[in-house]
């Protein structure tokens, strides 16, 4: 299963701090991860917007189309916006 972390404001914001869960077979990389994890609502959506997280895989920072699978590690930062 694929560990999912939440830093930042985002714990407070998404009620969680991570969770674990297999990813979808149609969630290859981390844009694909990004969107579906913003279908669960307006609030996701929002705060996990591209312009708003950095995003790590297995402790190395990553790109939209860095590829993740259910053995990685997946830390969403929250960024302050200005």
């Amino acid at each position: 299963m694929a560990k999912i972390l939440y830093f930042g404001s985002l714990p407070d914001l998404l009620e969680r701090g991570e969770e674990e869960f297999h990813l979808p077979k149609n969630v290859k990389d981390v844009q694909g991860l990004l969107d579906y994890l913003g279908r669960r609502g307006d609030t996701w959506r929002r705060g996990l917007a591209p312009d708003r997280v950095r995003v790590t895989v297995n402790k190395e920072f990553a790109e939209p189309d860095t590829a993740i699978g259910d053995d990685d590690e997946i830390a969403i930062v929250s960024v302050s916006l200005r």
